[in-house]
């Protein structure tokens, strides 16, 4: 408070001066705080423990946050292409898959009477093969999408055994060429055997003869193993052979005449030419192979190398992925 004195009376005047005190107390904490940030830039930020003399003065950096991975060329060009290959092969795998489980349905294999030969049944073959197909590029499809190197691993020691064991697979069926020969010709009668009973064989064996024009393995006389074409069997069929040993099975033309070999083994060669042919497939085979060496060998390096490329787009991806969690 503030007092004024008038005259000999002593008075005491009480002005209100307090909002004018108020706002020069604001005006003067302002001022000593602006003071205040400026002496604590010029200083800069304290020291701290592990600050030495030579960092002293130096703005402290603030570390960055860990982020993800960022996206580049390099995994555009090992990422994706393996993830739509494997995805495209997983796919293919389902349906060679669905096509094996599906003929084993339809022939009614799961039967309790056909049970016991479903471990040579052809569509068994199929069923495997997709089986295989799919879950090995499944794996590779969703480790290249979500990087788990987990699954490039087993995807890539798979892909690693696949390539040895086709590479010693040609070792071995060059070395034992033979032999092989030996093996079809067994795997032939057995399906002349069974030509009546197992509607794949059948269609095997007519797809064979048709293509490469034989009939039988050796000869056309190879059909008497046949217990429906043999010649002590009673019915039409006996000493015959199947119409897709016949030189022109269709009548002019158009209509499949399914009984054109019935007792053709009991022709002579000569008499027999005219009708069926005398040759057997295995000789076939062994002449379209001959043909068609250059092809076979192509196709083969072809898929070798796509597996290669296959394994080294793996492995490099699995590098990329390990560098970019060790620099995190």
């Amino acid at each position: 408070m503030s007092c004024f004195c008038l005259s000999e009376i002593s008075l005491c005047i009480v002005c209100p001066v307090t909002s004018l005190k108020t706002d020069t107390d604001r005006e003067l904490s302002g001022v000593l705080q602006g003071t205040e940030e400026s002496s604590t830039e010029e200083k800069g930020p304290e020291p701290g423990p592990n600050d030495g003399p030579g960092n002293q003065g130096r703005t402290r950096e603030v570390e960055p946050r860990a982020r993800s991975r960022p996206f580049s060329l390099r995994d555009c060009l090992l990422k994706y292409p393996l993830f739509f290959s494997n995805l495209l092969f997983t796919v293919l795998g389902l349906v060679v898959l669905a096509l094996g489980l599906w003929g084993l349905i339809n022939k009614e294999s799961f039967a309790q009477e056909k049970i016991g030969q479903i471990s040579t049944d052809p569509m068994l073959v199929f069923v495997m093969l997709g089986l295989v197909l799919s879950t090995l590029c499944l794996s590779g499809c969703v480790g290249a999408l979500r990087e788990n190197c987990c699954l490039l691993q087993v995807f890539s020691a798979t892909v690693l055994l696949l390539v040895a064991a086709q590479v010693l697979a040609a070792i071995v069926a060059y070395s034992l060429q033979g032999q092989i020969e030996g093996y079809l010709r067994s795997g032939m009668l057995a399906a002349m055997v069974r030509y009546q009973d197992d509607l794949d064989l059948r269609f095997i064996t007519d797809e064979i003869q048709i293509g490469l024009q034989c009939c039988g393995a050796d000869n056309y006389r190879d059909w008497e193993v046949n217990m429906y074409y043999n010649c002590s069997a009673p019915g039409v069929l006996s000493c015959g052979v199947p119409a897709t040993c016949c030189v022109d099975p269709l009548e002019n033309g158009t209509v499949w005449n399914s009984q054109c070999g019935v007792g053709s083994q009991q022709l002579d060669e000569f008499s027999a030419q005219s009708v069926i042919f005398l040759g057997g497939c295995l000789g076939g085979m062994s002449r379209w192979i001959e043909q068609h060496t250059g092809l076979i060998g192509a196709v083969g390096i072809v898929l070798l190398g796509v597996q290669i490329i296959t394994l080294f787009i793996t492995t490099r991806l699995m590098d990329n992925i390990q560098c970019s969690k060790a620099t995190r």
